[in-house]
């Protein structure tokens, strides 16, 4: 009872804060008025509620149907060898379809006491692996016809890159998480599986979802509506695109020494398409060269993704698990994915 009263108290907060901010927006920011609000604020923001609440659903029912230890099975050597377990690699797997079910995963086990925060954090970045699959068929195909060999080879870095510190995170799991957590072992967590997968078979799906969704969607709700609203007063203020703009002439300036390329980053800061679409122009008409606009496309991915992941992904974050703990989860992940970025970017600059 306690825990439904502090949920609705939480929810309460939430959409005042998210009326103070809404109310302070079409104020003061020209870009927030009451006839864009339908198509730019809440259809998005249903929608994204709605993926949320299928991906607490798909969570709930690989925990209560006892498939956690058959998807943990799929990269149980690697988790095992990471320390992990298989609650984790089950989370892995479950990333390949979905990202706020793999993290709402790890959030039940982390609050059941069955991982530690770092194995909770450790998970989370290595599963950027399988997310870089989830939208790759559509952009590969867009992609590959505007540059050719340098789409062909941008897309090989960003692999690499991805295969880098997701290995580095494994070793890491393997040296460090162990020695700080060996209770929480691969052979603890297979033999608690067992008994844990006998006992929730006795309680029916549909009993459990009606227990514990309604909670966990409502603390998500309390928390993705003021957060996802404020970005978007921040987005319609100008906030982002001042950043990106910042960081595309602070890198055109320091790093980039031919001028054309600024075009080819600022187009890829401001849109995904447009950016790719640019560098293909320019190098069809012999301005710049396979390998610069190579470093180019690095480049926007670095500018642009760390701030369009903020913008997205923060409000999700925030909500599934608590604000500062999403916080530090995402910016932490996004850096290892810059810096990961930017060593096979420079390898590739040295060696291309």
């Amino acid at each position: 009872m306690k825990k439904k009263q502090n949920n609705g108290l939480a929810l309460i907060a939430g959409l005042v804060i998210t009326g103070i901010v809404l109310g302070a927006g079409l104020a003061w920011v020209e870009g927030v008025t009451v006839a864009k609000l339908p198509g730019r604020l809440f259809w998005p923001l249903s929608r994204m509620l709605a993926f949320v609440c299928i991906g607490l659903v798909v969570a709930q029912a690989i925990d209560d149907t006892g498939w956690t230890r058959t998807l943990g099975a799929l990269a149980a050597p690697v988790f095992r060898f990471a320390n992990l377990g298989t609650r984790c690699s089950a989370a892995f797997t479950a990333a390949f379809f979905s990202g706020v079910s793999a993290n709402a995963m790890l959030l039940d086990f982390y609050k059941e006491k069955q991982i530690t925060r770092r194995q909770l954090f450790l998970t989370n970045f290595i599963n950027q692996f399988p997310a870089y699959f989830l939208h790759l068929p559509t952009t590969f195909f867009i992609v590959l016809p505007l540059t050719r060999t340098a789409g062909l080879l941008y897309f090989l870095l960003t692999f690499l890159a991805n295969c880098v510190r997701t290995f580095l995170f494994v070793l890491f799991g393997h040296f460090f998480v162990g020695a700080q957590s060996p209770g929480t072992k691969v052979i603890d967590d297979v033999q608690a599986g067992e008994a844990q997968g006998i006992s929730k078979k006795k309680t029916p799906l549909m009993q459990s979802l009606k227990e514990k969704l309604p909670a966990r969607f409502t603390r998500v709700v309390a928390f993705v509506i003021p957060v996802y609203t404020g970005v978007y007063v921040l987005t319609a203020a100008g906030a982002f695109d001042a950043i990106e703009t910042f960081m595309t002439r602070f890198a055109v300036q320091n790093f980039v020494p031919a001028q054309s390329l600024s075009v080819v980053v600022l187009s890829f800061a401001s849109e995904f398409t447009a950016g790719f679409a640019a560098a293909g122009a320019l190098m069809d008409a012999g301005t710049i060269t396979v390998k610069q606009t190579v470093i180019a496309l690095l480049l926007g991915n670095i500018i642009a993704f760390p701030i369009r992941a903020i913008r997205h992904q923060l409000p999700r974050y925030m909500g599934i698990f608590s604000p500062g703990m999403g916080l530090s989860m995402l910016l932490m992940g996004q850096g290892f994915r810059v810096a990961s970025i930017v060593f096979v970017g420079f390898v590739y600059w040295i060696a291309g």
